[in-house]
């Protein structure tokens, strides 16, 4: 039979706006789908709230598809807009954004002291996420924030990604050596660990607050109100935002809000104290100004067992050891004061395997290596410290109940208040 004029034409281009159709629809979300189903384009959707360097940094993240961005500032709003698809929708409200369908995964970029809040909102809106460090600004939002994870069933990635992969700083390995050293009792127990600029871990005491910041008016782009959220109402000034918000006791921890994690998380998993916290923590520091961070000389936190991580910020002795126990040291540069110690080594088993692919975890619905649970307890570390440090004094912690013990000021400070509307 032979096909009228024009038919081929008009089939050629039904086809042709086919394949377009489908092209544009060719990343679907896994709700659309049902659960345990992974998309056709073997991508996952992510939406990033908080658009500065680091949520920026994760655009590009393997495996995964940006579908949405919300910042308070329009300028960084506008750059990461930039950065990515036409279509892609931009929000300057978090609340807005976790309701999109179409989002399989949040990634909290936000300061500190929205991590908690967001974090906990797209768990409850159904959302798999992936958080900044330190996983929250105090003790009882970490608590929340991993009931409100576990009770909707979600998968949670904390972004220090040491335990797992990477040179651990001074170390110059990963932490598998680590972590197989001490499982393999060589060092002998219980153990100090030492975090000094002479075990390669500088802490960065140059984020300090300013105690005379002077009122300003706040830039046209910002949505200052809401960049404050839940921390206490304080005039806009330049120093307080973005950038250096770390020196600030509202918005974070200075050095050791900042790189805490980042260097305690490991501590924690070779040490095999996941599941637990330390029992007492000990301040040696300056007195701390009411808002403004300050530097400290030492902070010491002693387990029940008699294991200790020391963070040494006058860093006196060049040639402290890394990890020292009852029967050897390790040092800078995996180092130690045991002769042929790989050689020995190599007789242990290697540490259990953990699952480190978060794009995995999430399509195959497995807990991640660094998930709600243990990224909280590292991150109640870093809370304890920060605790001692503003009220000046040594405190004692029941891991447990994970509550101070006989110090009411302490405890004020595991479940701060949070300027309204906002609650957790």
């Amino acid at each position: 039979m032979k096909e009228k004029k024009g038919t081929s034409a008009s089939r050629r281009k039904f086809i042709k706006g086919s394949l377009a159709t489908l092209a544009t629809f060719s990343i679907v979300p896994r709700h659309v789908l049902g659960k345990g189903y992974i998309a056709p384009s073997d991508q996952l959707t992510k939406a990033i709230v908080g658009t500065g360097s680091m949520g920026r940094g994760h655009i590009p993240y393997a495996g995964t598809k940006v579908v949405a961005l919300c910042d308070v500032d329009k300028k960084h709003l506008d750059i990461a807009a930039g950065m990515v698809d036409k279509g892609v929708k931009t929000f300057s409200d978090y609340r807005e954004l976790i309701q999109l369908p179409e989002v399989d995964i949040v990634h909290v970029a936000t300061p500190p002291h929205w991590h908690g809040i967001i974090a906990a909102d797209a768990a409850r809106a159904g959302k798999d996420v992936w958080c900044e460090k330190p996983m929250t600004r105090t003790i009882g939002e970490g608590k929340r924030l991993v009931e409100a994870v576990q009770q909707h069933g979600r998968i949670f990635r904390l972004n220090t990604w040491f335990r797992f992969e990477d040179n651990f700083y001074g170390m110059k390995t990963t932490v598998k050596p680590i972590k197989k050293l001490v499982q393999s009792g060589l060092l002998g127990w219980p153990l100090k660990v030492t975090v000094s600029k002479h075990t390669g871990f500088d802490w960065k005491f140059y984020w300090v607050g300013k105690t005379n910041n002077t009122p300003q008016p706040v830039p046209a782009e910002l949505d200052y109100e809401m960049w404050l959220g839940p921390a206490p109402y304080k005039p806009y000034s330049e120093h307080r935002v973005h950038q250096t918000f770390r020196g600030y006791w509202d918005y974070d921890g200075g050095g050791l809000g900042d790189m805490g994690q980042h260097y305690i998380d490991p501590i924690q998993y070779f040490l095999g104290k996941d599941d637990t916290s330390p029992v007492s923590v000990e301040i040696d520091a300056p007195q701390q100004h009411t808002e403004a961070v300050g530097t400290w000389r030492r902070i010491t936190y002693t387990y029940a067992d008699g294991c200790q991580i020391v963070l040494d910020g006058e860093a006196k002795d060049e040639k402290v050891a890394y990890i020292e126990g009852p029967k050897g040291k390790l040092y800078q540069n995996f180092k130690s004061d045991i002769p042929d110690l790989e050689k020995k080594l190599a007789a242990f088993p290697d540490p259990e395997p953990q699952v480190t692919d978060f794009v995995d975890a999430v399509k195959n619905r497995k807990k991640f290596a660094l998930n709600e649970e243990n990224g909280h307890r590292s991150c109640t570390i870093v809370n304890m410290g920060l605790a001692a440090l503003r009220l000046g004094r040594s405190l004692k912690f029941d891991p447990e109940k994970q509550e101070f013990i006989d110090d009411e000021g302490a405890n004020r400070l595991i479940n701060q208040p949070m300027r309204g509307p906002w609650t957790m």
